[in-house]
């Protein structure tokens, strides 16, 4: 008897076995489902940021009363300070509802506005990423807008960084697995829009990092340089590692380069095209920040790339309350 209770229970344990792996094989693998999906239908998203607008083209919209819809995510008192004509107010993590809601896809262009072109980048990164093509974010923010809205590219320009940078090549990590999600959907249309609605209500404030918390501990981060390799070749943040733009973020090519278990933290020349590729990889499920400011905030004076330049950069255009 004691010799049939064993053999029972051998049999129950391969059973279950079995029937665990049956389980596993049958599983959706989400990730795989949602990069699929995104890659699908002649390309990816990724490879397409930066899309932004400048304010010089903004005003010239708003002057002709052109097809144009303009969103300003920055806060309420903000806003009612001074705002672009026609432009209405509407909270970062509420944009995907507003737009929805509110049938902005018929809108030729539809651009977000904010301080200094990081959280609208990030917004329009979330847009596009969701599949809505008409969406831009304002070059600059507010910043280029007129000089009573334009501090905080003013007050975060600077050189702090310079002497810290390096010109050693860090080689790119062996490529791993994507992402673990669990948004319990099975199709890319549904996972997406389970990682867009995510993302979107953890807020801007989980995608981004300052540069000297980035400086102040480089070993805590796998750092992406979103430049050139002719840039990247000037200098860089030590450790950093080269992806180039519109091209390395892709299955076929160094996606899957990213770590899963390690805070990624990108930058560009100005945090604004970094903001786009945070918020996509974040979908993605990445722990994905953008390195506030960019460059302009740590080797301005010397930097190869796009700077911001008050002297041009700064209009006068008008503000309404």
């Amino acid at each position: 008897m004691k010799n049939f209770k064993i053999l029972l229970l051998s049999l129950l344990a391969v059973s279950f076995f079995f029937t665990s792996c049956d389980d596993d094989d049958s599983s959706v693998n989400e990730s795989q489902v949602l990069v699929e999906y995104l890659e699908s239908a002649g390309g990816t998203v990724v490879n397409s940021f930066p899309i932004m607008i400048k304010t010089s083209d903004v005003n010239t919209a708003v002057v002709a009363s052109a097809d144009q819809f303009v969103i300003d995510i920055r806060s309420a008192d903000d806003f009612a300070a001074g705002h672009i004509d026609g432009a209405v107010n509407v909270a970062a993590g509420n944009v995907l509802t507003y737009y929805e809601a509110n049938n902005l896809d018929e809108y030729e262009t539809v651009v977000i506005a904010c301080y200094s072109g990081q959280t609208a980048g990030w917004v329009n990164g979330l847009l596009r990423t969701m599949g809505y093509t008409n969406t831009k974010d304002m070059k600059w923010g507010m910043c280029g807008w007129n000089a009573t809205t334009s501090g905080s590219w003013t007050s975060n320009i600077g050189n702090t960084y310079a002497a810290s940078l390096v010109t050693d090549i860090t080689a790119k990590a062996e490529a791993g697995n994507f992402p673990k999600l669990e948004t319990g959907e099975e199709d890319g249309e549904a996972i997406l829009r389970a990682r867009v609605e995510a993302v979107f209500a953890e807020g801007f404030g989980e995608a981004k990092v300052s540069a000297a918390t980035v400086f102040g501990a480089t070993d805590n981060y796998y750092i992406v340089n979103y430049w050139s390799d002719y840039d990247y070749a000037w200098g860089h943040i030590p450790t950093a590692i080269q992806y180039a733009t519109k091209a390395s973020l892709t299955s076929d090519t160094f996606l899957k380069t990213l770590p899963t278990d390690k805070t990624i933290a990108v930058y560009c020349y100005t945090g604004q095209t970094s903001a786009h590729v945070a918020a996509y990889l974040r979908v993605l499920g990445y722990d994905a920040k953008s390195i506030l400011f960019g460059v302009n905030g740590m080797s301005y004076d010397a930097m190869p790339g796009t700077r911001f330049i008050e002297e041009t950069d700064v209009h006068d255009y008008t503000l309404v309350q």
